[in-house]
């Protein structure tokens, strides 16, 4: 049975909650920027500089996010059973699924009708680990080919679309295709996150988690990061570069350098395309390289988000949301058009609402500093409790 050490995991919490923090921010310019609910942040023709910048750095979350969900599987793995191991990832994925359906919507869209169903990070990651399990069975050489080969290749699955409401198309959706379907006049689904690249990113992570055991050297391991990190912004640089395979979307000259340097960073994140996650998961890997022997006061404020994501995440949520429904009231707007049901998309109402992207910024700051305190009662209340088998499904 393989071991870890705890200083060593700390920086794996830091970059988690580092991406948890950029997470936040994603989801306040989604609530407060304005058009933010019918625009595109990334659309070369619409957006600025900075406000291409604020989305594209949120771009780390969901790849490292569900990365380090497989290093987590593997490091939990180390001291239980393979049987023990499986239980808790199908279990666990399924709990996420669950949530992601009837909690994680409703704190979305305050919609108790629950009118549109979407599937975000949260299902992805659930559906992720319920592979996993399965996958952990095989050598870990053998799952870290699958991951690599599913990363380099899916995308060769991009021309492959289907449309309707059928048995398969709906597989297809969940897979690899990003979709909206609506079922009938009052209801529909929204496939956000297809599970493809995912399941194979997580893989990825599974097999990362090797590099945290005992007997690993963290000299070795440090070079490994180094090695690994610069040859993932290397090979996206080359691939992004030959602009022929490894995104849906090939980057073009524009009407300045600025705008053509953005377009060539404009990568598809619905799925994840190869370049996607080489440009997310190869700096992320080079800020676990430097932040290894790292302890100071911004390092501990980080470490907090980064041992409880999912109750961060939900909690978060919630909080942005209630924020956007005070800020609405007080400047004479109507509460309900925050209760996004499907009829207050379909109204209109929102096409003038919003704020200017400083706002953004200010309420991410005030939403960071009234989770902090909360997550760190509970994070110490985790660390107090770990004989509670129920924690570590929160």
């Amino acid at each position: 049975m393989t071991k870890t050490i705890a200083s060593r995991i700390q920086s794996i919490d830091i970059l988690r909650g580092f991406v948890m923090l950029l997470m936040a921010l994603d989801h306040v310019r989604d609530y407060f920027h304005y058009g933010s609910f019918f625009s595109n942040p990334t659309n070369l023709e619409t957006t600025t500089p900075f406000l291409f910048f604020t989305r594209f750095i949120t771009h780390y979350c969901a790849p490292v996010f569900i990365f380090l969900a497989g290093t987590a599987a593997f490091l939990y793995g180390s001291k239980k059973t393979r049987t023990s191991l499986f239980k808790f990832l199908f279990t666990r994925g399924l709990w996420l699924i669950f949530l992601e359906i009837i909690v994680n919507n409703f704190l979305w869209w305050f919609d108790v009708t629950y009118s549109f169903i979407t599937l975000q990070v949260i299902w992805a990651i659930g559906f992720s680990m319920i592979c996993l399990s399965l996958l952990i069975y095989l050598p870990k050489k053998i799952i870290l080919g699958i991951g690599l080969l599913i990363i380099a290749f899916h995308n060769l699955l991009d021309n492959f679309t289907v449309e309707g409401s059928n048995f398969s198309s709906i597989i297809w959706y969940l897979l690899h295709q990003s979709q909206f379907l609506q079922i009938n006049e009052t209801r529909s689904i929204i496939f956000v996150y297809p599970t493809i690249p995912w399941i194979g990113l997580m893989a990825l992570g599974y097999c990362f988690g090797t590099f945290y055991t005992t007997n690993y050297n963290s000299e070795k391991r440090k070079k490994w990061l180094l090695k690994l990190g610069i040859s993932a912004i290397v090979l996206f640089f080359i691939i992004r570069g030959i602009n022929v395979y490894g995104d849906l979307s090939p980057w073009s000259i524009q009407k300045n350098t600025t705008y053509t340097i953005l377009s060539f960073f404009n990568v598809t994140k619905y799925p994840p395309s190869l370049a996607y996650i080489l440009i997310t998961i190869g700096p992320s890997l080079l800020f676990l390289y430097f932040i290894e022997n790292i302890k100071n006061s911004i390092t501990n404020f980080l470490v907090v988000f980064g041992r409880v994501p999912l109750f961060y995440y939900f909690l978060h949520i919630l909080v942005i949301h209630v924020f956007a429904i005070i800020g609405i009231v007080l400047f004479g707007g109507n509460w309900q058009d925050m209760i996004l049901t499907s009829e207050a998309f379909n109204s209109g109402s929102l096409a003038t609402y919003g704020y200017p992207l400083w706002v953004v910024y200010l309420v991410w700051a005030i939403v960071i500093a009234i989770l902090y305190p909360i997550s760190k009662k509970y994070m110490i209340y985790k660390a107090n409790n770990k004989d509670k088998w129920w924690l570590s499904y929160l």
